[in-house]
């Protein structure tokens, strides 16, 4: 057994692992050559017409299921295909980044753009939060458009090289990646108290977190954007990516949360993470076809609520 389980991890570090790193660069290359427009709109169809059809979409049926009790079946056959539309679009735009970056007086529209300034000019530490939703890297683009310092706390790639060349693609645009765990952890703080700005997409499951109420359902939800706001009495800013059309976006910056103020910090922690969940339901829930159904979000024991329920 220990012999097999030694040659699993030769074959994982020197195999397995390689090959998926030079399959990624060769798409992300492949991409990159083709024009911009060009290649978000027919993958896009291509993966309207095949995401569908794949094992993974029985996930994000029962996820739909969950979320809007009673629907019916052409809807949310609707959304699925739009789902892997979205996503497949977002990959090529990932791969364009630097196109963007370059056009993004003609690609991107801020709503809101002076909450923003605000954050960069007010002195203090900020958070903003989103979720992965439409084009999600679109919230980067638009912080480097009004010269808002930010760093991106992220789950690690498994993969070594490709979480290296995810770092390497996001520092060149000037972006700081910081990887959740412990060492993360100490360089948020050094952020947060430098009087620096942090984003964080909060609609992933995690484990070692709280339970927040999310469409009805309790989801593990990472109480650390509450616990950051009120150790630094800082802005929390709601800020969601549109797809208006193709490859062009409308980043909206919402009004900042109101923290609760009960006495009872963990009390408050668990209702500013329920304003933070209910927030990206209403995001959900005006597009839903622009949400990544595909995560483990609720528990496996979970089961469809009643219409009207």
């Amino acid at each position: 057994m220990a012999r097999r389980g030694k040659l699993g991890q030769w074959w994982l570090a020197n195999v397995r692992q390689p090959l998926m790193y030079a399959g990624l660069v060769s798409v992300m290359e492949l991409l990159h050559a083709l024009p911009l427009d060009n290649a978000s709109g027919g993958f896009g169809r291509l993966f309207r017409w095949l995401g569908p059809k794949l094992p993974y979409s029985n996930r994000a049926r029962r996820n739909l299921e969950l979320a809007f009790p009673g629907i019916v079946v052409a809807e949310r056959e609707r959304i699925v295909a739009g789902m892997w539309d979205n996503f497949a679009r977002v990959i090529c735009e990932y791969a364009h980044l630097d196109t963007i970056i370059r056009e993004a007086d003609k690609r991107l529209e801020i709503v809101g753009a002076e909450r923003l300034d605000a954050l960069r000019d007010d002195g203090r530490p900020g958070l903003l939060f989103s979720a992965h939703f439409a084009s999600f890297e679109m919230v980067t683009v638009a912080a480097r458009m009004r010269s808002l310092p930010i760093s991106v706390v992220y789950r690690n790639a498994n993969n070594l090289a490709i979480d290296a060349y995810i770092r390497r693609r996001q520092g060149a645009g000037g972006i700081e990646l910081i990887r959740k765990g412990i060492r993360g952890a100490r360089r948020l703080l050094e952020v947060m108290q430098g009087g620096s700005h942090v984003i964080m997409l909060v609609d992933q499951k995690m484990n070692e977190g709280i339970a927040v109420p999310f469409f009805g359902h309790p989801a593990m939800t990472a109480p650390a954007l509450a616990q950051l706001a009120y150790r630094y009495d800082c802005p929390v800013v709601p800020v969601r990516v549109e797809r208006v059309a193709g490859s062009r976006f409308r980043v909206v910056c919402e009004q900042p949360l109101a923290l609760p103020r009960s006495g009872d910090r963990a009390a408050d922690v668990l209702a500013l993470m329920t304003l933070v969940n209910r927030t990206i339901e209403d995001w959900v829930r005006a597009r839903p076809e622009h949400w990544f159904w595909l995560h483990r979000r609720w528990p496996k024991d979970a089961r469809p609520r009643s219409p009207g329920e």
